[in-house]
């Protein structure tokens, strides 16, 4: 990945200075690479969707497909303006999204509390506008959320590890964008479980070292 922010803004753009639309959804396939499952809508009545972007997509999904719990997963684009955007449009910095995972859970098996404590102890959310040597406002800490819950979650479990980085001497505050999910869009195929398909594949995925203390949830 290794984008740099030579050549574009570290600014998120607006909607009059993003890229247009794009009239045409991303093909993706049906199932799952890795777990056989469906790589779109519908997933079943039982199951709950969350949104999270953490660095690199590639390695990102990985981490959240080998959760006990986690149905399915898939690679995409959010939080900015242009519809149907393409890997080469978010890269440019114009569309205002970042790169983000879409994981399907059954929270009767995997809490929605376990998938935060997974998103903020697998990468450093201080780090505004990048994630280690990737650089870009594609790079983004952020949580999409799907209901009330979710985002009241989201916040509990950001003030907790705050509170538990600077315990452990981290003095630089959390800059991940929680926000209700506007929309998801699917990104290339050959994105989609990157590195099940491309085992020694670059994976820029890496945390504080700091145990992110929240407990048991409801929120689904």
């Amino acid at each position: 990945m290794f984008d740099s922010l030579r050549g574009k803004s570290a600014d998120l753009p607006t909607r009059e200075q993003a890229l247009p639309d794009r009239p045409t959804p991303m093909a993706v396939p049906d199932r799952h690479f890795v777990l056989g499952t469906p790589l779109r809508e519908p997933f079943g009545a039982n199951l709950s969707q969350a949104v999270f972007a953490l660095g690199c997509f590639w390695g990102a999904e990985r981490i959240f497909w080998q959760l006990d719990g986690v149905v399915s997963t898939a690679v995409g684009y959010a939080g900015g303006h242009t519809v149907n955007p393409t890997y080469q449009d978010v890269c440019s910095g114009r569309t205002g999204h970042t790169e983000v995972v879409l994981v399907v859970f059954d929270p009767q098996k995997i809490t929605y509390e376990t998938l935060l404590r997974t998103f903020f102890e697998s990468h450093d959310p201080t780090q505004g506008m990048r994630q280690g040597n990737d650089r870009g406002t594609q790079y983004r800490s952020a949580v999409y959320t799907t209901s009330d819950a979710q985002l009241g979650a989201a916040r509990a479990a950001r003030d907790a590890y705050q509170d538990a980085l600077a315990n452990a001497g981290h003095s630089a505050p959390i800059t991940s964008e929680l926000a209700p999910l506007t929309a998801f869009y699917y990104a290339e195929e050959y994105h989609q479980q990157y590195l099940a398909k491309n085992p020694n594949g670059y994976c820029g995925i890496g945390g504080t070292g700091v145990s992110c203390p929240v407990g048991l949830s409801t929120a689904k």
